[in-house]
Parts: structure tokens; C-alpha cells; sequence
């Protein structure tokens, strides 16, 4: 059993004991702290403290729960020239997953008596599911290879979008130093067919509306305002991704004994962020990473097309678009020194803090927008980046799991999951009721109660609240 103390309110820590090289730190309180009993993410979170180079500590948000080798929610930074490694798993499967929030010149009142049809026009215009179909059907490998390699940015090029849209995304919309060259037939073979598409899971999009405003400095410069119509899509790399992940740890598994190595879970499979299995990883999950941006831009494009059409109001204005499943080369000062890291983060999102170079110039006296999805029908946050904030810069992603899927199917049906949300004057587009009823809101943490510990641990600072209008569901 892991040891937590309570350092200070919000924060606990994980002595290290073992082969541990560094503490467990996790943001929570005592309630959002998981289970052990049923959720072993705090053990996991002592094991990723025993990789190789690690620094400072292996950190936990509040939303954290079980995941594949990290827990999701985990971040965790490894020092490149120490002989840090890079680990599949502490990026996940969905690499790139991320969200993406776009805002429309446009009053919630007035977008009511048009609700349904907007929502139905969305239903036609945004793929989703486990099945084939994607807005943009590719057809050649060459097409592939330079989405593999210009992201968003080559979305734009070929008229899926504004050149404006790129200064509000991580890294311009593009991962530096991707290499398409890297990825395996099965991974491209997938990758052809989705996309511009949601997928399934916990992945959406949804029409909110801004309901609180908690800083107004700071929702001013993000062009935030009271009722304002909002459209944030939450998806990733889809199958391309999952695939790489998947052929990288075998590979990392196989290469450990290679270079001395040793982990206390195969999942945990790493390697040196130097050597060759390491950077051939990066490379190919920078890829996956540019695919993921891709896809949103091209998902954020059919929800303009469809405002357009329904409402007349197509100009939908990117705010922000920031990824929550990747590993990042980040130059961060650790012990009174700087160092150039890899930064693991799965599940947890980057917080630039206000005047950060990485940042466009409108947004960079405020700092980076924190987009935090909530569960189907509780709403979302936007939050905004600190100076001095912890964990190499990072914040939650959203309210984290804490039922399963298979436990979330017995707490209630579709229909009546459907009925709530109608009744609350949500409009809901679900692919399938299995799917739906995987993800009611009872399934996941309280979203107020995880961003509160967020602003009292000091990652992040609450900018405003989003309330559900409509969701078209995987």
C-alpha cells in the first residue's frame, strides 16, 4: 500500500521508498484521492517515479485514475542528458488527444429556437464512432504524409480553415521534427480513413454557452463574455495513434535489457530519450501529434460550416487548441539550474504561464487558455496559465473517470440519460446508447471540486465556467 502525507491542503506526497528516485506529488483532497481498492493510480504513480532521469517528482492531478503504465493525469519529466528516458506509456495511446475551443458572435437566447436543427446539422456533418467515415477522405499516401508532417498547418493550406486559426494552437499546429517515415503500414493504414472524425469514448463535441465569468481581466482578452455560444471538440489521433503506441512499446519492451534497464510494470517500457529506439518514438508520436490537430481543424471547420448554414454565423473564432497526451523536449530551471527535459504529460494539459515566448502576443500578457472539459451535461472551464506553477507548467485535463465504462452502464439507460439532459436543455446526438450511457456524468469526479484544487495548488486560475447546450457524442 502507498503512503500519502498531507503536505499542505491540496497537496499530498508519496515518500520515496524502493527503487523510487524521486516523491510522489498529488493534487487533490482527500475525496478526489482514488481508491486503492478499486484504483491503483497511486501506485502507478510510485512507479513512474522509479524511471530512469527523472526529476523533481512524479506528479498527479486531481482528476487521475488508472491508466496504461501512468496513471492518467500523470506528469512526469526525465532530464535528456542524465540519460532521462521517454515512455509510451506516459503518453498514452490517444496521443495528441486534446481540446479545442472555438467561439461564435453569438447570444445563447438567440441560438435556442434554432437549437435542434443546428444540432442535427452537426449530427450529419461530424463522423464519429468506431466506424470508418471522416470529413476529409484521403487518398493517397502522399496526402497522409503531409498531414503526418504539417498538422494543422497543412489543414489550413488546403482551405480547411484561417491562417489566423494557427496562432491560437500549440506550437503554431504543428510538432517540430515529426517523421512520417517512421510509422508502420498497419498505422497508416488506419490513419487514411479517419481523419476529421471523433471517435468514440469519452470524445465530443459540444455547443456551450459562457455562464459564469470569474476573472474578468483575463475572459476579456480571451473574448469571453456572458451567454456567448462556444463549440469545444475533444478528440485525438484516433486509430493512428493507438497504433503507434502500441508498436513503440513493443519495441521499448524489447530494448530495456539493451540498456540496462529495469521497470516495476512492462507497461512502464521505456528508453533512453537519446538512443535510437528513443528518438525514433518521438518522431513518430510528434506525427501521431500532428495528425490529432488536424483532425480538430477539420472538425472545427464542419462546426462552422454547419453555424453557417443554420444560424449565419459561420465566423466561429478559435480561442485555443492545446493537446493532453503528449511528451514535449522543455527547457524548466530544476534545483537552481536549467535543464532540458522531457516532459510526460497523460491526461494533463499544458499551462503556459503570462509572457511565455510559446505564446501569441494578444494572449501572452494573461497567459495560455486551460480548456477542461467536464462530463456529458456538467459543462466545462476555461482556465488561464500561472507564473512559478508546478509540475513543469501543467494543469487537469477534465474531471477524471471513477467508474468504468462497465460500471457506468448499470447506473442508468440511455433513455433516461437522454430524458435528464433534455430536460436541463441540453440537446443530446449520441452514435450509439451503449456509448451514451458510458458516459454519464455519474461515471466521472466533480468538475468543480477538481478545478478548485487546481487554483488552491496554484496550477492554474479560473477564468469563467461553460454551460452544456447541446453534445453530438462518439
Amino acid at each position: 500500500m502507498v503512503q500519502l502525507v498531507e503536505e499542505r491542503p491540496y497537496r499530498w506526497r508519496i515518500e520515496p521508498e524502493g527503487g523510487m528516485r524521486v516523491p510522489g506529488v498529488v493534487f487533490a483532497t482527500r475525496e478526489l484521492l482514488p481508491d486503492p481498492s478499486e484504483d491503483q493510480a497511486l501506485a502507478q504513480v510510485a512507479a513512474v517515479a522509479t524511471l530512469r532521469g527523472i526529476v523533481e517528482a512524479a506528479y498527479a492531478m486531481p482528476d487521475m485514475h488508472w491508466g496504461y503504465g501512468f496513471p492518467i493525469g500523470g506528469v512526469a519529466a526525465t532530464d535528456v542528458a542524465a540519460g532521462g528516458v521517454v515512455s509510451p506509456g506516459g503518453v498514452g495511446f490517444d496521443i495528441s488527444c486534446g481540446v479545442r475551443l472555438l467561439l461564435a458572435d453569438l447570444h445563447v437566447d438567440d441560438l435556442r429556437p434554432r437549437l435542434d436543427k443546428l444540432m442535427d446539422a452537426l449530427d450529419v456533418s461530424v463522423p464519429r464512432g468506431m466506424r470508418k467515415g471522416a470529413v476529409w477522405r484521403l487518398h493517397s499516401q502522399a496526402e497522409l504524409e503531409n498531414i503526418l508532417a504539417g498538422g494543422a498547418r497543412y489543414a489550413v493550406e488546403r482551405g480547411h480553415g484561417e491562417p489566423g486559426d494557427l496562432e491560437r494552437c500549440e506550437d503554431r499546429g504543428a510538432v517540430a521534427d515529426a517523421d512520417p517515415a517512421g510509422i508502420g503500414s498497419r498505422a497508416r493504414e488506419r490513419g487514411l480513413q479517419q481523419v476529421g472524425s471523433l471517435g468514440s469514448g469519452n470524445h465530443f463535441l459540444e455547443v456551450e454557452a459562457v455562464a459564469d465569468v470569474y476573472d474578468e481581466e483575463i475572459a476579456e482578452a480571451y473574448g469571453l463574455w456572458q451567454g456567448r455560444v462556444c463549440v469545444m471538440i475533444h478528440t485525438g489521433s484516433r486509430g493512428l495513434g493507438h497504433q503507434i503506441c502500441t508498436d513503440a512499446v513493443k519495441t521499448m519492451q524489447a530494448a530495456m535489457t539493451r540498456y540496462g534497464i529495469s521497470v516495476p510494470d512492462r507497461q512502464l517500457a521505456c528508453a533512453p530519450v537519446e538512443s535510437h529506439e528513443g528518438r525514433a518514438y518521438l518522431a513518430a508520436m510528434a506525427a501521431a501529434a500532428n495528425y490529432g490537430r488536424a483532425n480538430r481543424q477539420l472538425l472545427g471547420q464542419a462546426a462552422r460550416q454547419a453555424f453557417d448554414r443554420v444560424t449565419g454565423h459561420g465566423d466561429l473564432t478559435l480561442l485555443y487548441d492545446v493537446s493532453h497526451n503528449l511528451a514535449k523536449l522543455e527547457t524548466h530551471q530544476v534545483d537552481g539550474g536549467t535543464r532540458r527535459l522531457c516532459v510526460h504529460r497523460k491526461g494533463a494539459t499544458l499551462a503556459l504561464p503570462p509572457g511565455h515566448a510559446d505564446l501569441p502576443p494578444d494572449l501572452r500578457p494573461v497567459g495560455q487558455p486551460v480548456l477542461v472539459p467536464g462530463s456529458m451535461g456538467v459543462g466545462s472551464y476555461v482556465l488561464a496559465g500561472v507564473p512559478g506553477g508546478p509540475a513543469f507548467a501543467s494543469a487537469c485535463h477534465g474531471a477524471g473517470r471513477r467508474l468504468s465504462r462497465h460500471q457506468a452502464v448499470k447506473t442508468t439507460s440511455a433513455a433516461t440519460l437522454r430524458a435528464e439532459l433534455e430536460r436541463a436543455g441540453i440537446a443530446v446526438r449520441g452514435a450509439s446508447a451503449r456509448g451514451l450511457t458510458e458516459e454519464t456524468p455519474q461515471a466521472y469526479k466533480d468538475l468543480d471540486a477538481v478545478v478548485e484544487v487546481c487554483v488552491q495548488a496554484g496550477l492554474a486560475r479560473k477564468v469563467a465556467k461553460l454551460a452544456p447546450v447541446g453534445v453530438v457524442k462518439g
